[in-house]
């Protein structure tokens, strides 16, 4: 078992074994939710950076469904990217969405009811990136799942001009998930700017550059079958490559 997958499965131990874990159970293989998600959600909303942002990157997992909805309702344009990428990215945009259904577009299928499919070369620039973590180190190094997603959702964005490395990145965890002891990073990972707690707002000092786009040489040959929008990108790249003198 690799450091990574060892850290993983500790978080995910410990937030069931202490009951600190919330539905969806067991949390084992998941971007956990954990009781008080709500809460961190609502502490992003105090920071400057997300009042200063007008479009807002934010995941799809349990944890910052809260974050989805408040984004629609302080008016901010909201992406999201569907799960696993197998359809893109969606743009919510609360100007176009009752009210009263802001709740139900901040979940997976209320979203697909509610916003638009754009392709990613077509969305606005993002101001702020909220993303799930399983564990994140006080240097802002983060692990997901284990699947690689959250970078592909920002390789693919930063390939596209969207992001950038002046672009901020938050993610929300329990205390627990803030760990003490470093993680391992490979060229491929995402660092966080801003870490929220139920207790706590960390400010890091990355010790990565944002990644500035997709490592092709890297990128499974599965995952190029199963993301169509990758298929997409790396044609138009190629022609772009074909065109330049």
């Amino acid at each position: 078992m690799s450091i990574k997958d060892e850290i993983r499965n500790r978080i995910w131990r410990i937030l069931e074994e202490k009951n600190i874990a919330d539905f969806p159970r067991p949390v084992y293989g998941r971007i956990p939710n954990f009781k008080g998600s709500d809460l961190t959600c609502e502490r992003i909303r105090e920071l400057e950076e997300y009042k200063r942002a007008r479009v807002v990157k934010v995941n799809p997992d349990s944890p910052q469904r809260r974050i989805r909805e408040l984004c629609l309702r302080d008016g901010k344009i909201l992406i999201m990217p569907t799960p696993r990428i197998r359809n893109g990215f969606l743009l919510l945009d609360p100007r176009k969405i009752p009210p009263h259904a802001y709740r139900e577009a901040s979940t997976i299928s209320g979203a697909y009811r509610w916003g638009i499919p754009v392709k990613p070369w077509d969305l606005p620039k993002i101001d702020l990136v909220i993303v799930g973590s399983v564990a994140v180190d006080k240097r802002g190094i983060r692990l997901g799942k284990g699947e690689g997603y959250a970078e592909l959702e920002w390789g693919i964005l930063a390939e596209c001009g969207k992001v950038d490395q002046n672009t901020p990145i938050i993610t929300n965890v329990h205390d627990v998930q803030v760990i003490d002891e470093e993680i391992p990073y490979d060229v491929y990972d995402l660092p966080v700017d801003i870490i929220v707690t139920p207790t706590r707002i960390i400010r890091t000092c990355p010790v990565k550059e944002k990644p500035r786009g997709i490592y092709w040489n890297l990128l499974p040959e599965k995952k190029l079958r199963e993301i169509p929008i990758l298929q997409e990108l790396k044609k138009l790249k190629l022609a772009a490559q074909r065109r330049e003198p």
